[in-house]
């Protein structure tokens, strides 16, 4: 990690939850956020992001059917071929986010039977929404070699220290988040707007309880290294988010 302070600062559309400013090296006050990364980030290596303008995503891949010839993962990453562009702006990622999480963990699917029965609230999407946003800094490369972890990678017991979660409660976060959420329409809603993070969702969770989150990894990554790696650092990270 560089030894030179690093600050992003970031105005979001809507404002984070206080309970962020209890991160190292995190402060929210409403909309506005700011982050030293040499506190707050465990490993900062790689600060270049590929991003879609969300715009584009929303008008042209949002609705896009999946064919018997075209699957929507290689729509996506034909999509992603075409428009990414690389930004060394975490602001934009940020922002971009955002947007992402927005759509994907929106109120409406609060009316559908399988989150009613289970308890879903506007609270979990709004967990859900936040750490994902915050999630997007982080970054895997193609060899599988993950570059970029902030607290919000392990976004189960991040949650818990930010809004005060039990262990019962982070577990049905972790479960809404990699499993019962995405049915299959929200799955593809996920591969189709996670082009604008210029990739996909790859869980880090081997097994339940595991509490190891995940994170947007671009098409092709490795994925054996990726998780070889993360087995070998995430105890030492998840113990020292519970302590920052």
């Amino acid at each position: 990690m560089s030894q030179v302070t690093n600050v992003i600062d970031v105005d979001l559309e809507v404002p984070l939850s206080e309970g962020w400013n209890r991160l190292l090296g995190m402060e929210v006050s409403g909309r506005h956020v700011r982050v030293d990364v040499d506190r707050y980030f465990f490993r900062y290596e790689s600060p270049s992001w590929l991003l879609c303008d969300w715009k584009g995503v929303r008008t042209n891949l949002l609705d896009a059917e999946e064919t018997e010839e075209t699957s929507l993962e290689q729509q996506a990453l034909d999509y992603v071929r075409e428009h990414g562009r690389s930004t060394d702006d975490p602001a934009d990622v940020l922002r971009t986010a955002e947007h992402v999480y927005r759509y994907l963990f929106r109120d409406e699917h609060l009316d559908k039977h399988d989150l009613r029965s289970m308890g879903v609230t506007e609270r979990h999407l709004r967990i859900l929404r936040e750490t994902a946003t915050m999630m997007a800094l982080n970054r895997v490369e193609l060899d599988g070699h993950i570059s970029n972890v902030s607290p919000a990678w392990f976004f189960p017991v991040c949650a818990q220290r930010v809004y005060d979660l039990d262990d019962a409660q982070a577990g049905m976060v972790d479960e809404l988040y990699h499993g019962t959420f995405f049915d299959e329409s929200r799955r593809a809603e996920s591969v189709r707007a996670h082009a604008a993070l210029g990739g996909r969702l790859v869980h880090g969770c081997s097994a339940v309880p595991c509490m190891a989150g995940g994170c947007v990894v671009p098409f092709g990554t490795d994925i054996a290294r990726f998780r070889s790696e993360l087995d070998w650092f995430k105890g030492e990270w998840m113990n020292r988010i519970a302590v920052s």
